[in-house]
């Protein structure tokens, strides 16, 4: 069909809507309904190749329209332009007229994005002498403005230009333009089924391998996991070490070989795949071929398929079925380890690889995770040590190395530094001169006035004791003495001279003995030798009970003479010396700083409560001792030089780690 222009007066516009044409009859019989079913079911078949669905649907346009002889469908292109997708009838001379005219209108059509209209001479003189013309439309199909199609057909309208209705005719085309829009979804819907089909087999995977504890179990889940999903006749799985592959699982064996040809060349192709950190996969065809991408060596690969009789080649090698191995990434990208897939009866897909992919993204940090927990503590450490100076060193974690640099310039500070070394100790207050208070004899407690922690006059009653029986008895030795005196002047006055001897020698001890009675009930009254204060003593509660003689009943100490007591650690007491100066704070008084002077440091070192100290002795400032009472305690720190301040912070590990290395080393 030739394209005129309006020199050749033709008609091209959009013209005026008028009424709808009628509606298109089918043939009748059963062959034009089998047919019409038949391109339905091309539309409703989601497997339909793509030129059968838009020849289908098409066609299915056409014979729907009145009079149409022809028809043409366009497709633009990812460049912009367009090409013919489909053409109907068959035949590209449905009206004697050439297709070009309707692909250049449909062209027209895409680029304006609006419909295009062009009036032609009929095929035949008789047509015309009939009142029939030729009426050529284009719609674009798709968005307004971005059309992605555009149909052109060729009707033969009866009766003029008058009965024509090409807006009618268009509308009823761009009606349809739904089921081209349902194609362009199919394919991203089809490849995003696939996507959660694989994602979904990979999460049952993951979920299998997540079961078990430790790397055994789980590689020996993963590998029967992926051999049953891929149909496998064997899945290995090795771990990367330094010195090289590991095989460590096989599907479906309990055991292997390590070391046998089988195994080595299986850890040769893991170690090929690692190495190149790339998907591997024979035949080569399945993977895209060399030219897809960067050239992949697989030597150990074809190496490994002699060994076993597997596939030699690519497509066409004339060999059954495929090898793969996929780098499983672990935690931080970090390869980890290989899975090598064998299959004798088909090789892989394309969608067998990205599933086997998947499911190494998904377990690679799980295998990983494993592996990490069994290394020793050497690698563990080698591990942090390599974390820590990637952040340290890394472009990232600014404030990191802010701290570092900080922390780097205290250290020096402290290297060059002094200050004053003190020797921090427990302190305790202790009277000068400390006098104890004892039963002068046996006896009962009568009273006791005073308790610890009371201060006394000199001459003070501290306690008595019960004198009853010492009054008793000082009678009974008056009234014996009595008795010897008058045996006595009897006996002189007789002149028996043997019995007045006798008799002096017992007034004697009868005087003796009155004396000791005299001198108990003296002592009977215990007396504060000075003025001082009860540091230890409370004899209120055992009133009436018996003492024994020699037994301590008080501990005076006293008011104006006190000294302070220092427990130098052992390991400190190198450093004191006699005359150093210091502070301590007590803990009735945390705010007061008493100075002190060293005075005498014991010899001999004390053990309490699991160490070893030694009594440094220590005088107190006299104008601030005013307030001290004994059996204070607080904190000592004497200044014994200046030192190095990482020297005072450090020294003390230093000379445990010193002293331990000296233990046991040789």
């Amino acid at each position: 069909m030739a394209l005129h222009t309006p020199k050749d007066a033709m008609a091209e516009s959009t013209p005026t809507p008028r009424a709808a044409a009628p509606r298109p009859t089918l043939p009748a019989g059963d062959r034009a309904a089998d047919r019409r079913a038949l391109l339905w079911a091309v539309l409703q078949d989601d497997a339909s190749p793509q030129a059968a669905y838009f020849a289908a649907w098409l066609a299915l346009q056409c014979e729907s329209l009145p009079g149409a002889g022809g028809g043409l469908l366009l497709l633009r292109t990812a460049e912009g332009g367009s090409h013919p997708q489909a053409v109907w009838p068959a035949a590209v001379q449905p009206t004697g007229r050439d297709i070009g005219d309707l692909t250049r209108l449909g062209e027209r059509a895409l680029a304006e994005a609006r419909l295009v209209v062009a009036w032609g001479r009929p095929a035949t003189q008789g047509a015309t002498a009939n009142g029939t013309v030729a009426l050529l439309i284009a719609q674009p199909l798709g968005p307004d403005g971005t059309p992605h199609a555009a149909v052109a057909v060729a009707l033969a309208v009866p009766g003029g230009i008058e009965r024509a209705d090409p807006e009618a005719i268009g509308g009823q085309l761009r009606a349809a333009a739904g089921w081209l829009d349902a194609w362009r979804w199919r394919q991203p819907l089809e490849a995003a089924r696939t996507r959660i089909a694989i994602a979904a087999a990979g999460l049952d995977i993951l979920a299998a391998t997540g079961e078990h504890k430790g790397l055994a179990a789980s590689a020996m889940a993963l590998v029967n996991a992926l051999a049953a999903r891929l149909a496998c006749d064997r899945v290995s799985l090795g771990l990367a070490r330094r010195s090289g592959m590991e095989l460590r699982a096989v599907s479906h064996a309990a055991e292997f070989q390590q070391g046998g040809r089988i195994a080595d060349a299986i850890e040769d192709a893991m170690d090929e795949a690692l190495t190149q950190n790339a998907t591997l996969a024979l035949p080569t065809a399945e993977i895209g071929g060399p030219h897809d991408g960067p050239f992949l060596v697989t030597v150990a690969h074809r190496a490994l398929a002699t060994a076993t009789g597997g596939p030699r080649g690519g497509q066409g090698s004339g060999q059954a079925g495929g090898i793969a191995s996929i780098v499983l990434p672990g935690p931080g990208g970090k390869p980890v380890a290989v899975l090598t897939l064998e299959r004798q009866t088909s090789s892989f897909t394309a969608d067998d690889l990205r599933l086997a992919e998947t499911v190494a993204a998904l377990t690679g940090p799980l295998i990983g995770l494993h592996a990490a927990e069994r290394r020793w503590v050497s690698g563990r450490l080698r591990d942090m040590t390599e974390a820590g100076l990637r952040a340290l060193f890394g472009p990232a974690r600014p404030a990191l190395k802010l701290a570092s640099c900080l922390v780097l310039g205290l250290v020096v500070a402290m290297a060059v530094v002094d200050s004053e070394y003190r020797v921090s100790a427990r302190a305790v207050v202790e009277g000068e001169v400390q006098r104890a208070a004892v039963a002068p004899f046996d006896g009962y407690i009568r009273s006791a006035p005073v308790r610890a922690g009371d201060l006394v006059k000199a001459g003070a009653v501290l306690a008595t004791l019960d004198d009853r029986d010492l009054v008793l008895d000082r009678l009974k030795w008056i009234a014996e003495r009595e008795k010897l005196i008058q045996k006595q002047r009897e006996a002189l006055a007789k002149g028996e001279r043997s019995t007045v001897a006798v008799l002096t020698a017992q007034l004697a001890q009868a005087d003796a003995e009155l004396s000791l009675a005299d001198e108990k009930l003296a002592r009977s009254r215990i007396l504060a030798p000075f003025d001082a204060v009860v540091v230890s003593g409370d004899l209120r509660q055992m009133l009436g009970s018996p003492i024994e003689r020699g037994k301590l009943l008080f501990e005076l100490a006293p008011l104006d003479a006190w000294r302070l007591v220092v427990q130098a650690d052992e390991r400190e007491v190198q450093f004191l010396a006699a005359g150093q100066r210091g502070l301590v704070a007590l803990a009735s008084m945390p705010t007061a700083r008493l100075a002190l002077v060293v005075e005498r440091i014991t010899p001999v070192a004390v053990a309490e409560d699991g160490r070893n100290f030694f009594r440094v002795e220590a005088r107190v400032d006299p104008a601030q001792a005013q307030s001290l009472r004994p059996g204070m305690e607080g904190v000592a720190k004497i200044e014994t030089g200046p030192r190095r301040l990482l020297w005072i912070w450090t020294h003390s590990a230093v000379d445990w780690l010193r002293l331990l290395a000296w233990r046991w080393l040789p």
